[in-house]
């Protein structure tokens, strides 16, 4: 069975680069049935895409998205800074896909400012220390960690995340992911929101605060490249949504259903897209792979 959501926020999941968790997302965009997925900046790595590598895992996941938004899900891609070159397309839309570079909602009475962050590497200063995680390093140090995590869980041991671990360790790290909080927040309340919503910095959080007499709630969505987590919508409340291998676990009883009983379900996986025009944007986005290399 699908959870049926209202929303469902996703950031950062670096498609063609070996960090991304693709196939762990495609589990997770199977198992939902949402209204609206945003997709919040550096969906695809366009700074590290080499066409020699872009596995089958990370096709399907577009594949996924776009029968989603075929089968009636609104999809929001907005750009981030290792995506910023469709930027030049903002405003881009072709049926239930749509390209731009912030997004603002009203839920509930409530304002929501969504985009995904980098703007705020101009007015914070920018650590030497992320620079140096980011680009290549970043990615091999993320390869090594899938490593030795596949030796941890055939030990018995738990999964470990050494970017994650650094990030919260380093003083640089920490005051810079500190500082970057605080601007989205501070922003947020001088604008006006009671809501702000970024990606970039790979930390999934959710906090509330007051700023003068204006009270802001700061969520960030996380990553598919460390934490693997999400930003969920329903029954009018907000929640972080963290991947557990065990729920797609093939062995797990609750997973396996009755084969008489799943036409339904087969056939809204084995179809064909309904709505041809939706892969016009994902076709903008590989002439731009192709013409930058």
């Amino acid at each position: 069975m699908k959870r049926e959501l209202d929303i469902v926020i996703i950031s950062d999941v670096h498609l063609g680069t070996y960090g991304c968790h693709a196939k762990e997302l495609l589990n997770y965009l199977k198992s939902i049935r949402v209204g609206t997925l945003i997709l919040n900046g550096d969906f695809i790595d366009m700074w590290q895409f080499r066409k020699r590598y872009f596995p089958k895992e990370h096709m399907q996941v577009i594949h996924r998205i776009l029968k989603m938004a075929a089968n009636g899900t609104k999809v929001y891609y907005i750009t981030g800074n290792h995506d910023d070159m469709l930027r030049r397309y903002t405003d881009f839309s072709a049926g239930n896909l749509h390209l731009r570079d912030k997004l603002v909602l009203k839920l509930k009475n409530q304002s929501y400012w969504i985009f995904h962050g980098d703007v705020f590497d101009l007015s914070i200063k920018y650590s030497p220390f992320i620079a140096k995680l980011g680009g290549k390093s970043y990615d091999w140090l993320i390869l090594l960690n899938r490593f030795i995590n596949k030796i941890r869980v055939a030990m018995g041991k738990p999964r470990m995340s050494f970017a994650k671990t650094i990030k919260h360790r380093v003083k640089e790290a920490v005051k810079f992911i500190s500082d970057f909080e605080q601007a989205a927040i501070i922003h947020a309340a001088e604008q006006t929101y009671d809501y702000v919503i970024c990606g970039h910095i790979h930390r999934p959080q959710m906090t509330t605060h007051h700023i003068k007499d204006r009270k802001v709630t700061y969520l960030n969505s996380g990553d598919w490249v460390e934490n693997l987590t999400a930003l969920e919508y329903k029954w009018d409340r907000w929640s972080i949504y963290e991947y557990d291998e065990m729920d797609f676990d093939p062995s797990n009883p609750k997973l396996q259903v009755n084969n008489t009983t799943g036409d339904a379900e087969r056939d809204e996986d084995g179809d064909e897209l309904k709505d041809k025009h939706s892969i016009q944007l994902f076709d903008v986005i590989a002439q731009n792979l192709g013409s930058e290399k």
